[in-house]
């Protein structure tokens, strides 16, 4: 299994949060996708906002979080929101 840091935008903080939520290598993250990695982390972690969303689905694309289409970008903002509610 890979480690989380080995993956663009995935520093020690995320990949220790991430772990703490079960996903502990690259091929968990992938699996789950960056929402369902994103939701896990607002449930244990509130403070964390859309750029984290942004930077897993940066990561699971290996593109930086300032690639990703508008059009993506629109998706991921509005499950972000969705959350909030």
């Amino acid at each position: 299994m890979s480690e989380l840091t080995s993956m663009m935008n995935i520093g020690r903080e995320m990949a220790a949060k991430l772990k703490t939520v079960g996903i502990d290598s690259s091929e968990k993250l992938i699996e789950a996708g960056a929402m369902q990695a994103f939701f896990k982390l607002k449930k244990a972690y509130p403070q964390v906002c859309l750029v984290h969303l942004y930077a897993l689905e940066g990561a699971i694309c290996n593109t930086g979080f300032h690639c990703l289409s508008e059009e993506r970008k629109k998706e991921l903002k509005e499950f972000s929101d969705f959350l909030k509610r």
